[in-house]
C-alpha cells in the first residue's frame, strides 16, 4: 500500500517541502529510506522500527520503502522520524484514511516513543503556512515555537500514540493559541542604560548617530574607559523589531535550536558579543551541515567584537563580505546555504597592547603601538562608519551628582530620526541610512555648493577612499535627520568627517 505525508526540511534558515512517500508491498523483508538522505535521516528507520515497537505496533513483515521527495536535495536533521512513523501506520491503516490530509508534520522520536524536539521548526511552519497548510502536528517542545505563527492550526504531540489517538479522534487537542502579539506588545527591560555612563559624550553622541542610522562603529581607548557598558547600552535606545523583522530573526534562532518555551519569539533586538577566540566558521557559520554563526544570531542587532586586534586576521577579513552583502553565502559543493546578516557592528580596542597609551605608565614602543593598531586592515577600517576615541574617565566624572541621560530619552530621538528614514524609505527595500547604496545616496545625500566644496577639500586632506567618501555622507544623512533638517548642512559634513578620520 503506497501513502504520502507532507513534511519539510530547512536549507539555511529557508525551508522546502518533502513529501515522505512510503511504500509497504510483498517481497524479501527490509526497511529501506532513500532520497538523498544524511547519516541522521539513515538512522530514523532503526529509532521509528523501535519506537513504534514500545508504543505498542509492529512492523508488518513485507518490503517497506520510504523515499523522501525530492530526491536531488540532501535531508539532514532528525525531524522526519515523526512523518515516516505515522505514514507507516497510515498504510498498515492503524491511521484512517484522509486524517493526514492537508497536514503538516515534523519531529523526532525517541526509543520509547515519546516525541522530541527538532531543530528549524518556525521557518517549516511558515513555510508550511505559505503553502496552503491547515493544520501542524510538531513536537510539544515545539509547541510555543509554533504558537507565534498565526493563521494555521498547530497542535502539540508529546508522544506516538498521542498523534495517533488524536488523528484517528480519540483524544481532542486544543491548537496552540497565537502569542505573537502578545509577545510584541510586552514591554523590555534592559540590562545597561546610558544613565550608569559617566563622561564620555563624545562616545554616546557616536553611540546615538550609530543607533539612529543602524552604522558601525569603533570605539579605541584605554581599559575602563566604558567601551564595553557603551556598547551593551546600544540596544537600548535601537527601534523595536517589526513583526517581520521579529519572525526573520527568530527563524534564524530556530535552526540553531536557541529558542525556548519562556522565549519562542525573539522580539528585541539582538546583542551577540563574540570572543576573541572565535573562529571563522563560529563567526559567520558554516559547518559540514552549514549552520548560522554569530553574525547571523546578531541579524537586525549588534554584533560587539572587544579587544577587535586581538581577533585573528582570517576572521575580521571573513566579515567584510556580510558588511557589505548584509548576508552570508555558504558554498559546498551540492548546495548553497544562505544566512541573513544585516547587522550593527561595534567594535572596542585598546590604543595599545598595554593600553594606557597616551598616558606616562604606557610601556609600548611606537612600534609595537603601529603594530598593534595595523592588525585591523584598511579594508576593514573603511566599513566602519563611526571611529571614535573613548577617553579616560577623570574622577570628576566618577563622582559627579546628577543622573546622566538615560537610554530612554536618547531613544525618543532615534525613534524620530528611525521615522523619517522610514518615510524617505517606504518604497525601497531598505530601513535605515547606512543600508542606501550608490543610487540612494546620489538621491538622498545631495549636497550644495558650499557643502560639496568642505566634502572635496575633506576627501583630500584625509585621503578618503570611495567607500570612506560614501560612510561620511551617510552618516552626515543621519545626523541631519536627528537635527531634523531635510538637507545636510555644513555642521552635518564636518561631524561626520570628525567621527570617521578621529584616529
Amino acid at each position: 500500500m503506497f501513502c504520502s505525508v507532507q513534511s519539510g526540511s530547512v536549507r539555511g534558515i529557508e525551508s522546502y517541502p518533502v513529501n515522505v512517500e512510503t511504500d509497504i508491498s510483498n517481497g524479501m523483508p527490509c526497511f529501506d529510506v532513500v532520497g538523498y538522505v544524511g547519516s541522521e535521516v539513515r538512522e530514523a528507520k532503526e529509532r521509528v522500527r523501535t519506537a513504534l515497537k514500545n508504543a505498542g505496533y509492529s512492523l508488518p513483515v513485507a518490503r517497506i520503502t520510504v523515499n523522501l521527495s525530492p530526491a536531488d536535495v540532501r535531508k539532514s536533521g532528525t525531524g522526519f522520524d515523526l512523518p515516516i512513523a505515522l505514514s507507516l501506520l497510515l498504510g498498515m491503516q492503524v491511521i484512517g484514511d484522509g486524517a493526514l490530509d492537508d497536514a503538516f508534520i515534523a519531529g523526532e522520536l525517541s526509543l520509547s516513543g515519546n516525541v522530541c524536539a527538532a531543530k528549524g521548526m518556525l521557518p517549516m511552519i511558515l513555510a508550511a503556512k505559505e503553502r496552503g497548510i491547515k493544520k501542524c502536528i510538531i513536537p510539544a517542545a515545539n509547541s510555543a515555537e509554533g504558537s507565534v505563527v498565526e493563521g494555521i492550526e498547530v497542535y502539540g504531540v508529546s508522544s506516538l500514540a498521542e498523534a495517533v489517538d488524536f488523528l484517528n479522534g480519540n483524544e481532542p487537542l486544543s491548537p496552540m493559541k497565537s502569542r505573537l502579539r502578545h509577545d510584541l506588545l510586552a514591554d523590555h527591560e534592559y540590562d545597561c542604560d546610558f544613565s550608569e555612563i559617566r563622561g564620555q559624550a563624545l562616545a554616546k553622541r557616536g553611540a546615538e548617530i550609530a543607533a539612529s542610522g543602524l552604522h558601525n562603529i569603533l570605539m579605541m581607548g584605554p581599559p575602563g574607559s566604558g567601551k564595553t557598558l557603551i556598547a551593551k547600552c546600544i540596544p537600548s535606545i535601537l527601534p523595536p523589531l517589526s513583526e517581520e523583522e521579529c519572525l526573520e530573526v527568530s527563524a534564524v534562532y530556530s535552526v540553531r535550536g536557541a529558542l525556548s518555551s519562556e522565549e519562542p519569539l525573539i522580539t528585541r533586538r539582538p546583542f551577540v558579543s563574540a570572543h576573541s577566540s572565535s573562529t571563522d566558521i563560529s563567526l559567520v557559520g558554516g559547518g559540514s551541515i552549514p549552520r548560522p554563526g554569530a553574525v547571523s544570531l546578531a541579524h537586525k542587532g549588534v554584533l560587539f567584537l572587544d579587544e577587535l586586534p586581538e581577533f585573528s586576521r582570517r576572521v575580521l577579513e571573513a566579515l567584510r563580505q556580510p558588511l557589505e552583502d548584509r548576508v552570508v553565502h555558504i558554498t559546498r559543493s551540492r548546495d548553497i546555504c544562505t544566512f541573513p546578516a544585516d547587522i550593527m557592528l561595534v567594535g572596542a580596542m585598546n590604543p595599545c597592547p598595554c593600553g594606557n597609551y597616551p598616558d606616562s605608565r604606557c610601556t609600548c614602543d611606537k612600534s609595537s603601538r603601529t603594530r598593534y593598531v595595523s592588525k585591523i586592515s584598511g579594508p576593514f577600517l573603511d566599513r566602519m562608519d563611526i571611529c571614535i576615541t573613548a577617553e579616560k574617565v577623570s574622577p570628576f566624572d566618577m563622582i559627579k551628582t546628577g543622573c546622566a541621560e538615560s537610554s530612554k530619552q536618547i531613544k525618543e530621538r532615534v525613534l524620530a530620526a528611525h521615522a523619517v528614514q522610514k518615510e524617505r524609505f517606504r518604497n525601497l527595500p531598505i530601513s535605515f541610512n547606512s543600508q542606501m547604496g550608490n543610487r540612494e545616496i546620489e538621491k538622498f545625500c545631495a549636497l550644495g555648493e558650499n557643502e560639496l566644496e568642505i566634502m572635496k577639500s575633506l576627501a583630500v586632506k584625509h585621503s578618503m577612499s570611495a567607500r570612506t567618501y560614501c560612510r561620511v555622507l551617510k552618516v552626515a544623512r543621519t545626523i541631519a535627520d536627528l537635527a531634523g533638517s531635510e538637507n545636510i548642512d555644513e555642521n552635518a559634513i564636518l561631524e561626520a568627517a570628525r567621527l570617521k578620520v578621529s584616529f
